[in-house]
């Protein structure tokens, strides 16, 4: 019953994660579905209280849980945690761990300390769940799909900004048109890279990509058009989206 849980939570919470873990093989969604779960509940503890000391103690639950599937212990009753224990090792336990301790930024109003900090929080929140995820579906190599994850993070905190600015959240230290283009480039440049190497991640682990094929056309069009962050104008056209997902899935993630 677990595993129909996280179902059912990304499906309601995560519909892009959702549509892709549903393209993946079943097998791959026994995996897909309970992380995706796990990315859901911790991503949103921050934001369910204004109390930032009850907000720290529900990223501590997890990061608890984390550490009794990491030690072989009998977890914590769950849901998300009974289907996260079946299917994670100590190593993917500790992997997101990290991910857990990158969220405690988001209780609280202050800006990144600079760019190394911000990169941190996008390895740690983006990255970080998709190496974990690739490596339990099959053979990948840990470099390629870091950098892949990274340019997703990126793509996800510009469309992200605004709502997240609402928030009194400052994801971005610089808002000027040509620091945001610079950041969706680098973002880019990291998936060129990722795209180059893409022999070295079987199609097992290919799975765990599919959650990323929005990026490309995101961060181009930012480059393009830097202002439209600021002023909440990442508009997604339903049709393009469509086909890019089905090109995707079809060719490859790297399309």
């Amino acid at each position: 019953m677990s595993f129909e849980a996280c179902a059912a939570l990304v499906e309601k919470a995560d519909p892009l994660r959702f549509r892709a873990a549903m393209a993946a093989p079943v097998s791959a969604r026994k995996i897909l579905f309970p992380l995706y779960a796990f990315n859901i509940e911790v991503a949103r503890a921050p934001w369910v209280t204004q109390e930032t000391m009850i907000a720290e103690m529900r990223l501590q639950w997890w990061r608890d849980a984390l550490e009794e599937i990491a030690e072989g212990k009998t977890p914590r009753r769950h849901e998300v945690v009974d289907a996260l224990a079946g299917c994670l090792d100590a190593e993917g336990a500790r992997c997101l761990d990290g991910l857990v301790a990158a969220r405690r930024w988001d209780i609280y109003s202050e800006p990144f300390e600079d760019r190394a900090h911000f990169d941190e929080y996008i390895n740690a929140t983006s990255a970080h769940l998709m190496w974990t995820a690739a490596r339990l579906l099959g053979p990948a190599d840990e470099g390629f799909v870091r950098d892949f994850g990274y340019g997703v993070g990126v793509a996800n905190i510009l469309q992200a900004y605004p709502a997240l600015n609402g928030q009194g959240r400052k994801p971005l230290g610089d808002t000027s048109d040509a620091a945001i283009a610079e950041l969706a480039a680098s973002g880019q440049a990291r998936l060129d890279k990722a795209r180059k190497s893409r022999r070295s991640v079987s199609k097992a682990a290919g799975a765990a990509l599919i959650a990323g094929y929005h990026a490309r056309p995101v961060l181009q069009r930012v480059q393009r058009e830097p202002a439209r962050v600021v002023a909440d104008a990442l508009d997604v056209n339903p049709a393009r989206d469509s086909l890019r997902f089905l090109n995707v899935t079809l060719r490859g993630w790297w399309h």
